[in-house]
């Protein structure tokens, strides 16, 4: 009789292990199936994997001499459109109005040139101050709006160039500086303290 017991308690877990196995294969063999089989060993290897986390865009950042900047020739409306602004005017990215467009330029002419070159020199929804270039003068922005406004339509003239400041001269009737006398030591009272 215990060899009867101990035939279907060893069939009992047979069974049940039988039960449990052949839906862990089948769910292996699916998800296998369905991935394609497995993890290309060429996806995996270090250079495809960096490729694939990499930044979209790379800057390279240089310095440039701030003397450069000041001594270039003041750009033109359509300078600096070609320097900066085409660069999401041209596909109208981030809900840029595109460049000679004029249903899309009409609202924003009509609210007049004072509030477009005070959104173009500050900055306005994901539009950066100056378009992103802060080395260019207002009167350059101001220019380069007035073009693309222009091409959109609108009739306004183009500011003109700013003149360069001239340098700054000393005064002449100033005193030179090796004649000039020391300030005299300042000295503590005596009875300050007290």
């Amino acid at each position: 009789m215990s060899t009867n017991h101990s035939n279907k308690s060893s069939q009992t877990f047979k069974l049940l292990l039988f039960v449990i196995a052949i839906p862990i294969i089948l769910i292996i063999i699916l998800i296998r199936a369905l991935n394609g089989g497995g993890t290309d060993p060429a996806l995996m290897t270090t250079e495809a994997i960096e490729d694939r986390i990499a930044p979209v865009a790379r800057y390279n950042l240089v310095e440039v001499a701030a003397a450069d900047d000041a001594n270039r020739e003041p750009l033109n409306g359509e300078g600096v459109y070609k320097r900066i602004c085409f660069s999401c005017h041209d596909a109208g990215l981030s809900g840029a109005p595109k460049f000679a467009d004029a249903a899309a330029w009409g609202p924003r002419i009509a609210k007049g040139q004072d509030e477009l070159f005070t959104h173009a020199i500050g900055g306005f929804n994901l539009m950066p101050a100056k378009g992103g270039d802060a080395k260019l003068t207002d009167d350059e922005v101001k220019r380069g709006v007035v073009y693309m406004a222009n091409q959109a339509g609108a009739n306004w003239e183009e500011p003109s160039a700013a003149a360069p400041a001239e340098e700054a001269k000393p005064d002449e009737g100033a005193a030179p500086a090796e004649d000039a006398k020391p300030a005299e030591e300042a000295k503590p009272e005596e009875n300050a303290s007290q």
